[in-house]
């Protein structure tokens, strides 16, 4: 598995951002995919993660309601649709895969983590 984040930049408060995590591999439909985030002198924490077919979705309580994490299996590409932003936000956010069948938010249970992205939103 080879997970290529991206999509992020600079937006205002408000504004929206679809971020796109891609594998170059052939296998993405066999992972739970999830997002995190890194905000500047913080730990990383979870944002989001979505089941092998796509019909469960887990968010964190922050970005519920403006948050939207999606998949495209055949495409090999993972989304997460960010509407609302705030400069809490602001963060580099990364893709992981996790070769579990369960969801969930914990960051060690995923295997295979891509680059960041750097999203930074302006008040």
């Amino acid at each position: 598995v080879q997970l290529q984040a991206s999509g992020g930049g600079l937006v205002q408060a408000g504004d929206s951002l679809r971020l796109s995590c891609a594998d170059s591999g052939r296998t993405l439909s066999t992972y739970v995919m999830g997002w995190f985030r890194q905000a500047p002198g913080k730990e990383r924490e979870f944002v989001a993660a979505i089941s092998r077919s796509g019909g469960t979705t887990l968010y964190a309580d922050s970005v519920k309601g403006r948050f939207t994490i999606s998949r495209d299996n055949a495409e090999k590409t993972v989304f997460l649709q960010m509407n609302s932003l705030e400069p809490e936000d602001t963060a580099v956010y990364y893709c992981a895969a996790d070769k579990g069948w369960s969801i969930g938010s914990e960051a060690g249970r995923f295997d295979y983590w891509g680059q960041g992205t750097l999203v930074t939103v302006s008040s």
